[in-house]
Protein backbone atom coordinates (compact mmCIF):
# COMPACT_ATOMS: atom_id res chain seq x y z
CA UNK A 1 0.00 0.00 0.00
CA UNK A 2 1.37 3.60 -0.59
CA UNK A 3 0.85 6.21 0.93
CA UNK A 4 -2.81 7.67 1.02
CA UNK A 5 -4.22 10.55 1.70
CA UNK A 6 -7.28 10.02 3.85
CA UNK A 7 -8.47 13.74 3.71
CA UNK A 8 -6.62 16.64 2.01
CA UNK A 9 -6.30 20.16 2.29
CA UNK A 10 -7.03 22.52 -0.95
CA UNK A 11 -4.90 22.92 -3.85
CA UNK A 12 -1.69 24.81 -3.84
CA UNK A 13 -2.95 27.10 -6.46
CA UNK A 14 -5.84 28.45 -4.37
CA UNK A 15 -3.17 28.99 -1.26
CA UNK A 16 -0.96 30.90 -3.73
CA UNK A 17 -4.09 33.16 -4.92
CA UNK A 18 -4.96 33.68 -1.52
CA UNK A 19 -1.01 34.91 -0.90
CA UNK A 20 -1.02 37.64 -3.66
CA UNK A 21 -4.40 39.05 -2.44
CA UNK A 22 -2.08 40.14 0.53
CA UNK A 23 0.95 40.21 -1.00
CA UNK A 24 -0.72 43.28 -2.79
CA UNK A 25 -2.14 45.41 -0.47
CA UNK A 26 1.29 45.49 1.83
CA UNK A 27 3.30 46.93 -0.51
CA UNK A 28 0.58 49.84 -1.40
CA UNK A 29 0.34 50.04 2.91
CA UNK A 30 4.18 49.94 3.46
CA UNK A 31 4.78 52.77 0.63
CA UNK A 32 1.72 54.80 2.23
CA UNK A 33 3.83 54.66 5.56
CA UNK A 34 7.26 55.58 4.30
CA UNK A 35 5.70 58.63 2.25
CA UNK A 36 3.37 59.91 5.02
CA UNK A 37 5.22 58.21 8.40
CA UNK A 38 2.82 59.50 11.24
CA UNK A 39 -0.01 60.56 9.73
CA UNK A 40 -0.35 57.38 7.44
CA UNK A 41 0.15 54.96 10.80
CA UNK A 42 -2.30 57.12 12.28
CA UNK A 43 -5.16 56.60 9.26
CA UNK A 44 -4.49 52.83 9.68
CA UNK A 45 -4.79 52.69 13.21
CA UNK A 46 -7.87 54.96 13.05
CA UNK A 47 -9.52 52.75 9.95
CA UNK A 48 -8.50 48.90 11.20
CA UNK A 49 -8.57 49.66 15.27
CA UNK A 50 -10.70 52.97 15.41
CA UNK A 51 -8.03 53.81 17.43
CA UNK A 52 -6.06 57.08 16.96
CA UNK A 53 -4.59 58.41 20.67
CA UNK A 54 -2.94 61.79 21.23
CA UNK A 55 0.41 59.26 21.09
CA UNK A 56 0.67 55.34 20.08
CA UNK A 57 3.87 55.13 22.84
CA UNK A 58 2.26 54.45 26.95
CA UNK A 59 3.78 56.46 28.81
CA UNK A 60 5.11 55.02 32.46
CA UNK A 61 1.77 56.43 33.78
CA UNK A 62 -0.57 54.53 31.27
CA UNK A 63 1.69 51.28 31.62
CA UNK A 64 1.45 51.34 34.98
CA UNK A 65 -2.33 51.89 34.89
CA UNK A 66 -2.19 48.60 32.47
CA UNK A 67 -0.88 47.16 35.04
CA UNK A 68 -3.25 47.58 38.11
CA UNK A 69 -6.13 46.01 35.47
CA UNK A 70 -4.30 42.81 35.77
CA UNK A 71 -5.34 40.03 38.70
CA UNK A 72 -2.90 38.93 41.03
CA UNK A 73 -3.51 35.29 39.30
CA UNK A 74 -2.99 36.34 35.89
CA UNK A 75 0.37 38.36 37.26
CA UNK A 76 1.73 35.38 38.89
CA UNK A 77 1.11 33.45 35.60
CA UNK A 78 2.52 35.67 33.85
CA UNK A 79 5.69 35.89 35.80
CA UNK A 80 6.23 31.97 36.19
CA UNK A 81 6.33 31.76 32.24
CA UNK A 82 8.55 34.43 31.94
CA UNK A 83 10.66 32.07 34.48
CA UNK A 84 10.65 29.34 32.47
CA UNK A 85 11.43 31.09 29.53
CA UNK A 86 14.80 33.26 30.74
CA UNK A 87 15.64 29.97 32.51
CA UNK A 88 16.27 28.33 29.02
CA UNK A 89 17.18 31.15 27.46
CA UNK A 90 19.77 31.83 29.48
CA UNK A 91 21.05 28.48 29.30
CA UNK A 92 20.92 29.04 25.47
CA UNK A 93 23.53 32.36 25.58
CA UNK A 94 25.74 30.47 28.17
CA UNK A 95 26.39 28.30 25.08
CA UNK A 96 27.15 30.46 23.01
CA UNK A 97 30.86 31.97 23.55
CA UNK A 98 33.40 34.29 22.25
CA UNK A 99 36.63 32.65 21.16
CA UNK A 100 40.04 33.44 20.14
CA UNK A 101 42.65 31.27 18.57
CA UNK A 102 46.24 31.35 17.52
CA UNK A 103 46.23 29.07 14.33
CA UNK A 104 49.71 29.86 13.35
CA UNK A 105 52.27 31.19 15.61
CA UNK A 106 51.67 35.10 15.40
CA UNK A 107 47.96 34.83 13.43
CA UNK A 108 45.48 35.78 16.05
CA UNK A 109 41.67 34.53 14.96
CA UNK A 110 38.55 35.37 16.74
CA UNK A 111 34.82 36.22 16.85
CA UNK A 112 32.27 38.08 19.45
CA UNK A 113 28.97 37.34 20.06
CA UNK A 114 27.24 41.09 19.67
CA UNK A 115 23.75 41.64 20.27
CA UNK A 116 21.59 43.58 17.80
CA UNK A 117 21.20 47.23 18.78
CA UNK A 118 17.81 47.59 18.46
CA UNK A 119 14.98 45.28 18.18
CA UNK A 120 11.24 45.75 17.20
CA UNK A 121 8.98 43.18 19.07
CA UNK A 122 4.98 42.78 17.60
CA UNK A 123 2.73 40.73 19.28
CA UNK A 124 -0.63 39.83 17.96
CA UNK A 125 -3.71 40.94 19.58
CA UNK A 126 -6.55 40.36 16.99
CA UNK A 127 -8.92 37.74 17.84
CA UNK A 128 -6.73 36.43 20.68
CA UNK A 129 -4.53 38.26 22.45
CA UNK A 130 -0.78 36.45 22.28
CA UNK A 131 0.23 37.42 26.07
CA UNK A 132 2.74 34.77 25.49
CA UNK A 133 4.76 36.56 22.32
CA UNK A 134 5.53 39.15 24.62
CA UNK A 135 7.63 36.56 26.43
CA UNK A 136 9.26 35.20 23.44
CA UNK A 137 10.20 38.31 22.18
CA UNK A 138 11.05 40.89 24.42
CA UNK A 139 12.20 38.43 27.18
CA UNK A 140 14.71 36.49 24.77
CA UNK A 141 16.32 39.83 23.36
CA UNK A 142 16.32 41.14 26.60
CA UNK A 143 18.51 37.75 27.57
CA UNK A 144 20.52 38.56 24.73
CA UNK A 145 21.64 42.11 25.78
CA UNK A 146 19.51 44.12 22.97
CA UNK A 147 20.11 47.78 24.14
CA UNK A 148 16.61 49.45 22.70
CA UNK A 149 14.01 46.65 22.67
CA UNK A 150 10.69 48.13 21.21
CA UNK A 151 7.75 46.25 21.30
CA UNK A 152 4.15 46.69 19.85
CA UNK A 153 0.79 45.74 20.12
CA UNK A 154 -3.00 46.35 18.46
CA UNK A 155 -5.59 47.87 20.82
CA UNK A 156 -8.44 45.50 22.54
CA UNK A 157 -11.81 47.39 23.10
CA UNK A 158 -10.25 50.40 22.44
CA UNK A 159 -7.14 50.68 24.97
CA UNK A 160 -3.74 48.63 25.24
CA UNK A 161 -4.74 44.76 26.74
CA UNK A 162 -3.52 45.08 30.34
CA UNK A 163 -1.78 41.66 30.20
CA UNK A 164 0.32 42.18 27.09
CA UNK A 165 1.30 45.39 28.12
CA UNK A 166 2.61 43.12 31.86
CA UNK A 167 4.28 40.98 29.69
CA UNK A 168 6.05 43.83 27.61
CA UNK A 169 7.07 45.58 30.60
CA UNK A 170 8.38 42.41 32.36
CA UNK A 171 10.02 41.16 29.99
CA UNK A 172 12.07 44.54 29.37
CA UNK A 173 10.67 46.17 27.05
CA UNK A 174 12.22 49.89 26.77
CA UNK A 175 9.30 51.72 24.68
CA UNK A 176 5.43 50.19 24.68
CA UNK A 177 3.46 50.93 21.77
CA UNK A 178 -0.27 50.34 21.40
CA UNK A 179 -0.51 49.84 17.57
CA UNK A 180 -1.49 46.83 15.37
CA UNK A 181 -1.08 45.34 11.87
CA UNK A 182 1.21 46.41 8.95
CA UNK A 183 0.88 50.01 10.50
CA UNK A 184 3.14 48.71 13.75
CA UNK A 185 5.70 47.10 11.82
CA UNK A 186 6.07 49.44 9.12
CA UNK A 187 6.32 51.82 11.32
CA UNK A 188 8.83 50.00 13.68
CA UNK A 189 10.98 49.15 10.40
CA UNK A 190 10.83 52.40 8.31
CA UNK A 191 10.73 54.57 11.01
CA UNK A 192 7.96 57.45 11.51
CA UNK A 193 8.41 61.59 12.86
CA UNK A 194 7.66 59.73 16.73
CA UNK A 195 9.35 56.26 16.09
CA UNK A 196 13.25 55.69 15.45
CA UNK A 197 13.26 52.60 13.38
CA UNK A 198 15.07 49.36 14.43
CA UNK A 199 17.50 47.46 13.21
CA UNK A 200 15.36 43.94 13.29
CA UNK A 201 11.90 43.01 13.70
CA UNK A 202 10.45 39.82 15.39
CA UNK A 203 7.10 38.50 16.57
CA UNK A 204 4.52 36.37 14.79
CA UNK A 205 0.88 37.92 13.14
CA UNK A 206 -1.40 37.61 10.94
CA UNK A 207 -0.94 36.99 6.94
CA UNK A 208 -0.54 40.93 6.44
CA UNK A 209 2.16 40.77 9.47
CA UNK A 210 4.11 38.20 8.01
CA UNK A 211 3.83 39.62 4.43
CA UNK A 212 5.31 43.32 5.65
CA UNK A 213 7.99 41.91 7.30
CA UNK A 214 9.00 39.86 4.17
CA UNK A 215 8.81 42.62 2.22
CA UNK A 216 10.87 44.65 4.71
CA UNK A 217 13.55 42.06 5.29
CA UNK A 218 16.90 43.64 3.91
CA UNK A 219 16.06 47.18 5.43
CA UNK A 220 15.77 45.27 8.67
CA UNK A 221 16.61 41.75 9.87
CA UNK A 222 13.57 39.59 10.86
CA UNK A 223 13.37 36.70 12.93
CA UNK A 224 12.45 34.25 10.27
CA UNK A 225 9.41 34.01 7.48
CA UNK A 226 6.42 33.26 8.82
CA UNK A 227 2.92 32.25 7.81
CA UNK A 228 -0.41 30.59 9.98
CA UNK A 229 0.22 28.59 12.59
CA UNK A 230 0.87 24.39 11.37
CA UNK A 231 0.40 21.87 13.22
CA UNK A 232 1.63 18.40 13.17
CA UNK A 233 0.53 14.85 15.08
CA UNK A 234 3.04 11.95 14.66
CA UNK A 235 1.13 9.03 16.07
CA UNK A 236 0.87 5.04 15.98
CA UNK A 237 -1.49 2.98 18.00
CA UNK A 238 0.00 3.13 21.50
CA UNK A 239 -2.59 6.22 22.16
CA UNK A 240 -6.31 7.13 21.60
CA UNK A 241 -8.08 9.04 18.73
CA UNK A 242 -8.75 11.79 21.50
CA UNK A 243 -5.38 12.70 22.14
CA UNK A 244 -4.96 13.20 18.16
CA UNK A 245 -7.75 15.17 17.40
CA UNK A 246 -7.65 17.24 20.46
CA UNK A 247 -3.97 18.31 19.61
CA UNK A 248 -5.32 19.09 15.87
CA UNK A 249 -7.72 21.33 16.90
CA UNK A 250 -5.95 22.84 19.86
CA UNK A 251 -3.91 24.60 17.04
CA UNK A 252 -6.37 24.88 13.98
CA UNK A 253 -8.09 27.73 16.38
CA UNK A 254 -5.34 29.95 15.67
CA UNK A 255 -7.49 31.02 12.07
CA UNK A 256 -9.18 30.01 9.36
CA UNK A 257 -5.88 28.98 7.62
CA UNK A 258 -4.24 26.98 10.00
CA UNK A 259 -2.78 23.73 8.46
CA UNK A 260 -3.36 20.60 10.61
CA UNK A 261 -2.12 17.40 9.83
CA UNK A 262 -2.08 13.66 11.08
CA UNK A 263 0.68 10.85 10.20
CA UNK A 264 -0.23 7.40 11.32
CA UNK A 265 0.10 3.99 10.41
CA UNK A 266 -2.86 2.65 11.55
CA UNK A 267 -6.16 3.22 9.85
CA UNK A 268 -8.16 2.58 13.09
CA UNK A 269 -6.99 5.68 14.62
CA UNK A 270 -6.91 7.48 11.34
CA UNK A 271 -10.85 6.79 10.77
CA UNK A 272 -11.24 7.26 14.79
CA UNK A 273 -9.44 10.35 14.69
CA UNK A 274 -11.77 11.92 11.89
CA UNK A 275 -14.59 10.47 13.61
CA UNK A 276 -13.29 12.45 17.07
CA UNK A 277 -12.79 15.60 15.71
CA UNK A 278 -16.17 15.78 14.51
CA UNK A 279 -17.61 15.19 18.00
CA UNK A 280 -15.40 17.66 19.39
CA UNK A 281 -16.13 20.64 17.32
CA UNK A 282 -19.73 20.33 18.14
CA UNK A 283 -18.49 21.60 21.83
CA UNK A 284 -15.37 23.54 20.91
CA UNK A 285 -16.16 27.69 21.82
CA UNK A 286 -13.69 28.49 19.04
CA UNK A 287 -15.82 25.99 16.27
CA UNK A 288 -16.04 28.59 13.83
CA UNK A 289 -12.15 29.07 13.36
CA UNK A 290 -11.24 25.72 14.21
CA UNK A 291 -13.66 24.12 11.71
CA UNK A 292 -12.84 26.16 8.99
CA UNK A 293 -9.02 25.40 9.18
CA UNK A 294 -9.58 21.57 9.33
CA UNK A 295 -12.08 21.87 6.71
CA UNK A 296 -9.63 23.45 4.30
CA UNK A 297 -6.13 22.88 5.63
CA UNK A 298 -6.49 19.49 7.36
CA UNK A 299 -4.57 16.10 6.30
CA UNK A 300 -4.53 12.68 7.07
CA UNK A 301 -1.94 10.89 6.04
CA UNK A 302 -2.07 7.08 5.88
CA UNK A 303 1.68 5.12 5.89
CA UNK A 304 2.63 1.83 6.23
CA UNK A 305 5.79 1.89 8.41
CA UNK A 306 7.47 4.38 10.44
CA UNK A 307 10.04 5.04 7.46
CA UNK A 308 7.30 6.53 5.06
CA UNK A 309 5.97 8.35 8.53
CA UNK A 310 9.53 10.33 8.82
CA UNK A 311 9.83 10.45 5.38
CA UNK A 312 6.53 12.60 4.87
CA UNK A 313 6.96 14.06 8.19
CA UNK A 314 10.11 15.79 7.11
CA UNK A 315 9.06 16.81 3.45
CA UNK A 316 6.10 18.44 5.09
CA UNK A 317 8.50 20.29 7.70
CA UNK A 318 5.98 21.75 9.41
CA UNK A 319 6.17 24.31 12.38
CA UNK A 320 4.37 22.40 15.61
CA UNK A 321 5.19 18.09 15.78
CA UNK A 322 3.58 16.12 18.46
CA UNK A 323 5.14 12.80 18.38
CA UNK A 324 3.40 10.01 20.42
CA UNK A 325 4.68 6.86 18.99
CA UNK A 326 6.52 3.75 20.74
CA UNK A 327 9.32 5.23 19.57
CA UNK A 328 9.37 8.72 19.88
CA UNK A 329 13.50 9.00 20.65
CA UNK A 330 13.87 7.27 16.98
CA UNK A 331 12.17 10.32 15.24
CA UNK A 332 14.37 12.85 17.27
CA UNK A 333 17.23 11.16 16.28
CA UNK A 334 16.17 11.37 12.35
CA UNK A 335 13.58 14.33 11.98
CA UNK A 336 15.57 16.93 10.48
CA UNK A 337 13.32 19.47 9.59
CA UNK A 338 10.84 21.15 11.53
CA UNK A 339 9.97 23.92 13.88
CA UNK A 340 9.66 22.13 17.24
CA UNK A 341 9.09 18.81 18.73
CA UNK A 342 6.59 17.29 21.38
CA UNK A 343 7.52 14.34 22.43
CA UNK A 344 5.16 11.75 24.27
CA UNK A 345 1.78 12.10 25.23
CA UNK A 346 2.27 14.02 28.03
CA UNK A 347 3.76 17.66 26.53
CA UNK A 348 1.83 19.19 23.82
CA UNK A 349 2.03 22.11 21.89
CA UNK A 350 -0.21 24.60 24.29
CA UNK A 351 2.50 24.20 26.46
CA UNK A 352 5.27 24.73 24.00
CA UNK A 353 3.23 28.39 23.43
CA UNK A 354 2.87 29.39 26.58
CA UNK A 355 4.84 27.97 29.97
CA UNK A 356 7.34 25.09 29.12
CA UNK A 357 10.24 27.80 28.49
CA UNK A 358 11.33 26.83 24.94
CA UNK A 359 10.18 29.47 22.46
CA UNK A 360 7.19 29.72 20.14
CA UNK A 361 7.93 31.56 17.49
CA UNK A 362 8.85 29.42 15.36
CA UNK A 363 9.41 28.76 11.38
CA UNK A 364 6.38 27.61 8.98
CA UNK A 365 5.43 27.07 5.12
CA UNK A 366 8.64 24.43 5.02
CA UNK A 367 11.22 27.27 6.09
CA UNK A 368 12.20 24.45 8.92
CA UNK A 369 14.15 23.11 6.04
CA UNK A 370 16.87 25.93 6.63
CA UNK A 371 16.08 27.09 9.83
CA UNK A 372 14.99 27.04 13.41
CA UNK A 373 12.79 29.55 15.63
CA UNK A 374 13.76 32.57 17.28
CA UNK A 375 15.91 32.06 20.43
CA UNK A 376 18.80 34.47 21.56
CA UNK A 377 20.89 33.38 19.40
CA UNK A 378 19.14 34.97 17.07
CA UNK A 379 19.71 38.78 18.42
CA UNK A 380 23.08 38.07 18.69
CA UNK A 381 25.67 38.97 15.38
CA UNK A 382 28.86 36.60 15.42
CA UNK A 383 31.43 38.83 13.67
CA UNK A 384 35.01 37.66 13.52
CA UNK A 385 38.48 39.43 14.10
CA UNK A 386 41.75 39.09 13.54
CA UNK A 387 45.15 39.69 14.28
CA UNK A 388 48.82 39.64 13.07
CA UNK A 389 51.23 39.81 15.68
CA UNK A 390 55.00 39.25 14.88
CA UNK A 391 57.01 40.03 11.47
CA UNK A 392 57.17 36.30 10.62
CA UNK A 393 53.37 35.48 10.48
CA UNK A 394 52.77 38.89 8.57
CA UNK A 395 55.16 37.53 6.14
CA UNK A 396 54.03 34.24 5.74
CA UNK A 397 50.39 34.74 5.26
CA UNK A 398 51.14 37.79 3.13
CA UNK A 399 52.83 35.22 0.64
CA UNK A 400 50.10 33.06 0.31
CA UNK A 401 47.40 35.89 0.29
CA UNK A 402 49.69 37.28 -2.73
CA UNK A 403 49.83 34.49 -4.98
CA UNK A 404 46.14 33.87 -3.95
CA UNK A 405 45.02 36.88 -5.15
CA UNK A 406 46.79 37.13 -8.16
CA UNK A 407 45.55 33.26 -8.88
CA UNK A 408 41.88 35.31 -9.49
CA UNK A 409 43.49 38.74 -11.17
CA UNK A 410 42.92 40.66 -8.27
CA UNK A 411 46.12 42.98 -8.38
CA UNK A 412 45.00 45.65 -6.12
CA UNK A 413 44.35 42.61 -3.52
CA UNK A 414 47.87 41.21 -4.09
CA UNK A 415 49.18 44.61 -3.15
CA UNK A 416 47.76 44.59 0.31
CA UNK A 417 49.72 42.03 0.82
CA UNK A 418 52.77 42.35 -1.00
CA UNK A 419 53.21 45.61 0.95
CA UNK A 420 53.55 44.00 4.42
CA UNK A 421 55.59 41.14 2.62
CA UNK A 422 58.24 44.12 1.63
CA UNK A 423 58.41 45.81 4.98
CA UNK A 424 57.88 43.00 7.65
CA UNK A 425 59.53 40.67 5.40
CA UNK A 426 62.27 42.53 4.31
CA UNK A 427 61.65 40.96 0.32
CA UNK A 428 62.39 43.26 -3.10
CA UNK A 429 58.91 42.10 -4.40
CA UNK A 430 58.17 44.26 -6.92
CA UNK A 431 54.80 45.98 -7.96
CA UNK A 432 51.95 43.99 -9.32
CA UNK A 433 53.50 40.77 -9.27
CA UNK A 434 53.08 37.50 -6.57
CA UNK A 435 55.08 36.61 -4.25
CA UNK A 436 57.29 33.84 -5.25
CA UNK A 437 57.10 30.34 -3.45
CA UNK A 438 59.79 30.34 -0.94
CA UNK A 439 61.54 26.62 -2.67
CA UNK A 440 61.38 28.71 -5.68
CA UNK A 441 62.94 31.43 -4.17
CA UNK A 442 65.58 29.41 -2.75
Amino acid sequence: MAIQFLKQSKPEAEKAEDDAKVRQVVEGTLADIAARGDAAVRDLSQKFDNYAPASFRLSDSEIAAAMQKVSPGDMADIRFAQDQIRRFAEAQRASMTDIEVETLPGVILGHRNIPVQSVGCYVPGGKFPMVASAHMSVLTANVAGVPRIIAAAPPQNGEPHPAIVAAMHLGGAHEIYCLGGIQAVGAMALGTESIEPVHMLVGPGNAFVAEAKRQLYGKVGIDLFAGPTETMVIADDSVDSELCATDLLGQAEHGYNSPACLITNSRSLAEATMDEITRLLEILPTRETAEASWLDYGDIVLCDTYDEMLSVANDMAYEHVQVMTDRDDWFLENMHSYGALFLGPRTNVANGDKVIGTNHTLPTKKAGRYTGGLWVGKFLKTHSYQKVTTDEAATLIGEYGSRLCMLEGFVGHAEQCNIRVRRYGGINLPYGQAAPHREAAE
